[in-house]
């Protein structure tokens, strides 16, 4: 079975107030995360007229090791801080490459 390469793009939105630490915490994860069995790139985005609105590009090999990711310490790190930090939980989308 071939594995497909998957792609995540994630949009977070800070509380008000909040944007410098969201903006830490999640630059924290590029390092480790770039590490990761798997990734083939782990980009952190900020929107300019908006500094409380952040995107990560990622590209994964497999599904499978995407997962894993989610799965990660520092991911699983991340998730108590989302209420105090972010409006809502992050949008999370998955593509698959086609072509």
């Amino acid at each position: 079975m071939n594995a497909k390469t998957v792609t995540v793009v994630a949009t977070f939105q800070a509380k008000p107030g909040k944007e410098a630490e969201l903006r830490a915490v999640l630059t924290g994860l590029v390092a480790p995360t770039r590490q990761e069995a798997g990734c083939l790139n782990y980009d952190l985005h900020g929107l300019p007229d908006d500094p409380g609105k952040f995107l990560f590009h990622e590209n994964w090999t497999s599904k499978a090791l995407l997962e894993a990711h989610l799965k990660s310490p520092h991911i699983k790190a991340l998730l108590p801080h989302l209420p105090k930090l972010a409006v809502g939980m992050p949008e999370i989308k998955i593509w698959e490459r086609i072509a």
